[in-house]
């Protein structure tokens, strides 16, 4: 392997924590579909929902 040492700029430049800031974004997104999910239900007389990887929820 071809190794290349960065420069103090280079090493500078890059900034950490945009996975984090992505994982953040997706788990605040799930929370509020299931929030929304979980209002349907509760406000329903009869009602049915159905997630992406197969789970449905009914309400009788």
């Amino acid at each position: 392997m071809n190794k290349i040492e960065l420069t103090s700029a280079e090493q500078e430049a890059i900034v950490p924590g945009e996975a984090i800031t992505l994982a953040a974004v997706m788990a605040i997104l799930a929370v509020a579909v299931m929030a929304v999910v979980v209002y349907k239900l509760f406000r329903s007389d009869k009602g049915s929902a159905k997630i992406p990887g197969g789970f449905a929820f009914e309400w009788k």
